[in-house]
């Protein structure tokens, strides 16, 4: 008599979640991320110039499209949150000095600092790299958008090393709720309606303008001639090669992010 012996698997019941973060909110996330690496790696040089701008200028448009969502999106992705949040520097001061820290908010405060940073940095940083490009002044104006292009890396790995951390110290990875949407844990929805379309069209704006850029340029993205020199015609062409001839190359910001 043969016995066969089956193993019963228990399922584990799923872990609860909870939509945190809408889809939009997300997109703009990732977007501003990959325009700020792509604006750092492509700084130095001439050769990828373009690139350089154009994700400069997607940042802008970027910190405009989250400036109009904090004021009519979600209440929890409304600006409004942050500002509450970093008013509670005051009270947590006061809490540590009397020797009764609540460490849980400090954490908290500490990450809404640190994005209040970033989104206030982009503006002075996009806006030296136009004039920067533009050559509105002199080097000392170079000088400035690589002071902000270096104060917002700063920022950024403040902030990295702030999920990281608060990921160990609750045992829970924060860095998820941007990927998706969710955070482990029972309670209701925060996000009730997560917005795909605007978020599809959120993204789709942004490629829409890459493509742009991209068939603009006269290398087909990676251009090395100034595109204002093509703007004035044979004359502003034979400047930018006679230029290049002489050394008399346009520099570039070292460590610069058009935006």
């Amino acid at each position: 008599m043969t016995t066969t012996d089956t193993t019963f698997t228990a399922q584990r019941p799923p872990v609860a979640a909870r939509r945190t973060v809408d889809a939009p909110t997300r997109v703009f996330h990732w977007l501003l991320a990959l325009s700020f690496l792509g604006a750092w790696i492509t700084a130095d040089g001439e050769r990828w110039r373009q690139v350089h701008v154009t994700l400069g200028y997607t940042m802008a448009g970027l910190l405009g499209w989250r400036l109009v969502w904090g004021l009519v999106g979600p209440r929890h992705a409304r600006l409004s949150a942050l500002v509450r949040k970093v008013q509670g520097l005051p009270g947590w001061l006061q809490g540590f000095k009397a020797g009764a820290p609540n460490w849980r908010q400090a954490q908290n405060l500490l990450l809404a600092l640190s994005v209040v940073a970033v989104l206030a940095l982009i503006a002075p940083l996009t806006l030296s790299g136009y004039a920067t490009w533009n050559e509105w002044a002199g080097d000392w104006l170079e000088s400035v958008h690589e002071f902000f292009g270096n104060a917002m890396l700063t920022v950024v790995l403040v902030h990295l090393a702030l999920i990281a951390g608060i990921s160990v110290l609750r045992r829970s990875n924060q860095a998820m709720p941007m990927i998706t949407g969710r955070t482990t844990g029972a309670g209701p929805d925060l996000i009730r309606n997560n917005h795909q379309a605007l978020a599809v069209l959120l993204l789709s704006a942004v490629l829409t303008f890459w493509i742009w850029q991209w068939q603009q340029s006269p290398a087909g993205g990676g251009a090395t001639v100034d595109l204002r020199a093509a703007g004035d015609g044979g004359d502003g062409a034979d400047r930018a090669g006679g230029e290049r001839r002489h050394g008399k190359q346009r520099k570039s910001p070292h460590h610069d992010l058009d935006d």
